[in-house]
């Protein structure tokens, strides 16, 4: 259980970590791509702000290394499940700007279920 806990959380960053890195290498496309409709193009201060959240990304990304590194199963796991609340908070932002429910509850929706298991297995595990 812990082996595919670590391999989901492994799966995770770096998706996580890649997702993050468009922020700063293709801000146009990544913020096309978030789900929130009519999103400004890019200008020198917007393009700062998506860095911002791209920086969010890949540190959280890091931190999942840093814990599995660490051989820390149930830490990874409490850490896992607090890090939902970024795609269920990204979720929420989407449909708030009244972007696409699909996009919310497809691509945040299901990216905090994968997440909340692989965080649940590695507590389960470690108990």
């Amino acid at each position: 259980m812990i082996l595919t806990g670590y391999l989901l959380s492994s799966l995770i960053a770096l998706g996580i970590i890649f997702i993050g890195s468009r922020f700063l290498w293709d801000p146009a496309a990544a913020s096309r791509d978030f789900g929130i409709p009519n999103s400004p193009s890019p200008s020198t201060g917007f393009t700062g702000w998506l860095a911002v959240n791209g920086t969010r990304d890949i540190v959280s990304g890091l931190f999942v290394f840093l814990l599995m590194a660490n051989a820390s199963p149930r830490l990874l796991g409490e850490f896992l499940l607090l890090a939902s609340l970024i795609a269920l908070g990204d979720a929420a932002m989407v449909l708030r700007a009244g972007g696409s429910r699909t996009a919310a509850f497809g691509i945040y929706g299901l990216t905090a279920l994968v997440i909340i298991a692989a965080g649940a297995s590695l507590i389960d595990a470690a108990n």
